[in-house]
């Protein structure tokens, strides 16, 4: 979409409205699960194998702290800039979307709500979280209820379903997906970092991030 001019033209031919997609002709699959990606395009799996939940909670609040610790550094006066140039996003929206995304999959995993796009990228008020502390303060009471959740959930294996926009779901998928989501997005934070000339107060690792399936390019 943000490199093909007209991509968003095929997709609403689709009736789609969400990406990524993956389509040949008129059928298509969602890109979020990899493995239907591959099995659409004639693959027998994609070879990954998902950390376990055990795992993914420990890397997931390692990002989210990770966020935490960028955002506090950002210039309040720069918030509102784009992260890029090339798509509608503010700093602002993007550091708070990092916690949104926990907050959405809790709202799943404990209401029933459908896991969507809309869902995790709902934007805060005008006029709220517009320091870096007041984002980092929200990604708090978010870690916090992650933390809470996990305690409490009977089965840590996460093989229950649950619904979201491109079908049921394995819990574990979604949950690994939110984890890299973020992670991804907190990388992001320390490129912008870098721009503004500001050194990242402690950078995720390698160590941090292995076994997520990130993607290779920092904006995809």
């Amino acid at each position: 979409m943000a490199n093909d001019p007209g991509g968003r033209e095929k997709l609403l031919a689709l009736g789609l409205r969400n990406v990524p997609v993956v389509a040949k002709g008129k059928s298509y699959v969602f890109g979020q699960n990899l493995e239907d990606v591959a099995e659409f395009v004639g693959l027998q799996g994609t070879g990954h194998k998902p950390l376990p939940p055990t795992e993914l909670i420990r890397k997931w609040e390692i990002a989210l702290r990770a966020a935490q610790r960028y955002v506090r550094q950002m210039p309040t006066e720069r918030l509102e800039e784009l992260v890029i140039p090339n798509r509608p996003r503010s700093i602002r929206l993007m550091s708070h979307h990092i916690f949104r995304i926990g907050e959405a999959f809790l709202e799943s995993a404990t209401q029933g709500k459908e896991y969507a796009i809309a869902h995790a990228n709902k934007a805060p008020a005008d006029g709220t979280f517009t320091t870096g502390d007041q984002i980092a303060g929200y990604g708090e009471e978010v870690i916090g209820r992650l933390r809470k959740w996990w305690d409490q959930v009977p089965d840590k294996s996460l093989k229950n379903e649950i619904k979201t926009y491109y079908g049921m779901q394995p819990m574990h998928m979604v949950f690994e997906r939110s984890t890299w989501h973020s992670a991804q997005h907190s990388r992001q934070l320390i490129h912008v970092l870098e721009r503004f000339g500001i050194e990242p107060n402690g950078r995720l690792t390698p160590e941090d991030l292995a076994g997520l399936p990130l993607p290779e390019r920092l904006f995809e």
